[in-house]
């Protein structure tokens, strides 16, 4: 029904997004177990490449929209290929440095927020609306997909192979992923021209405007922001306390974070059914409120099988509470949005976010090494509940918002 394109997209979105979930934290276990830094140091590493890419992104957010995405896309993926590739080449000559795998990761974030940003507009294109749900559905299984089976493998093939070996899938995966969207046939549609007489400064600034302009997409955006940045936050101090303190293998890690990933699945098919029977903003709401009351009890996790199975199942409820929430939050904003300004507020959107995750990692980093990795968890923990303060428990005028169907949405492929 979707048609032999969007079968070449999908190929190229599902090979991609296992290279990245066989990779995933990478660069953190790279960086404790081949280069031995400490917490600050992990924590940098995230911290330092997001904000040096969302700098450098600030002004490609008209530059995207006035571009053919599909190309961006294949230029993105071949970029991300070309320096992911340099880390097992420098581990094999013995000459890989933690100024190395900055670099590498600022680069990586850079043509991820150049290929966000052109996918959204490309796929509106290429799916007649009707379809989108559908398109939606596939890639938001895809995604969670990948994510359950991708860590385990990837910690399995790290213990196995070494630490480098999932870079270098993550790169061959980007290549591939170039391969399938060159073989999309349907010709691209012009770009939008640029308005004559418009400053370059209020082309940059127009993504951060639409949102403003819009009260409920305001709220999303805030808590969108705020609950990926506590998160993603604690992330290298999960690595170091699981890894480090702990003792757990590269293989446990993998499945702590991979197996629990299955609830993303079933919040992902269970969220359409919820929303036509309970309507959109109830279970908005719910599960918003949901995702968030999880963190906090990842700081008491202790040793032992038992405490794998803790994590687990913490795990387990931050996920599938995210499943349900992720796609009707995606379809939210993109219902919110004209056409013709799609690039440059996900685009606006990325920077933001990437941004906030790149302070508070390096503010959670200080802040792990002053009162140590557990109590910096706790504190993260009880602010993703304050950050439930911004969803829009205030129901919209009718004819506003309401409960319409997602079928608007789109699940941004990369």
């Amino acid at each position: 029904m979707l048609g032999r394109d969007f079968a070449w997209l999908w190929r190229a979105y599902a090979v991609s997004t296992l290279g990245t979930w066989l990779a995933l934290d990478a660069f953190p276990l790279i960086a404790v177990l081949a280069l031995h830094v400490g917490p600050a140091q992990v924590s940098m590493i995230a911290a330092t490449s997001g904000t040096a890419a969302a700098l450098l992104a600030v002004p490609l957010g008209p530059w995207i929209e006035f571009q053919h995405k599909r190309r961006l896309m294949v230029r993105a993926d071949l970029v991300r290929f070309a320096v992911l590739v340099t880390v097992p080449a420098a581990y094999a000559f013995g000459a890989l440095t933690y100024a190395h795998l900055l670099v590498v990761a600022v680069v990586v974030a850079l043509a991820d927020i150049v290929f966000r940003g052109a996918s959204g507009a490309h796929l509106k294109e290429l799916v007649p609306q009707r379809h989108l749900m559908e398109a939606n559905g596939r890639f938001e299984t895809v995604q969670w997909m990948a994510t359950a089976v991708g860590p385990p493998a990837g910690g399995a093939l790290i213990g196995v192979l070494g630490p480098v070996v999932t870079v270098l899938l993550d790169a061959v995966s980007y290549v591939l992923s170039a391969l399938g969207i060159t073989r999309i046939a349907a010709p691209e549609a012009e770009p939008p021209v640029r308005a004559g007489g418009a400053s370059r400064w209020a082309e940059i600034g127009e993504g951060w405007r639409v949102i403003a302009a819009e009260r409920e997409l305001r709220l999303l955006f805030a808590n969108s922001v705020l609950t990926g940045a506590l998160i993603m936050a604690t992330a290298p101090l999960l690595t170091y306390l699981m890894l480090h303190d702990l003792g757990f293998s590269p293989l446990e890690y993998g499945l702590a974070f991979g197996v629990p990933c299955l609830g993303g699945i079933l919040g992902a098919r269970v969220s359409r059914p919820l929303v036509k029977r309970y309507g959109r903003r109830p279970i908005m709401l719910v599960f918003g409120v949901g995702r968030a009351l999880w963190l906090v009890g990842l700081a008491f996790v202790g040793t032992g099988i038992g405490a794998l199975l803790l994590v687990m199942a913490m795990e387990l409820g931050i996920i599938t509470c995210m499943g349900v929430f992720n796609p009707i939050y995606a379809t939210r904003r993109l219902e919110l949005v004209e056409a013709g300004k799609v690039a440059r507020m996900v685009t606006a959107w990325t920077v933001s976010s990437r941004t906030a995750i790149a302070v508070l990692t390096a503010l959670w980093g200080v802040l792990g090494g002053f009162v140590g990795v557990r109590a910096a968890i706790a504190v993260a923990g009880v602010l993703l509940v304050g950050a439930c303060a911004f969803l829009p428990w205030r129901r919209e005028p009718s004819g506003v918002t309401g409960d319409a169907s997602p079928e608007a949405g789109v699940r941004v492929p990369g």
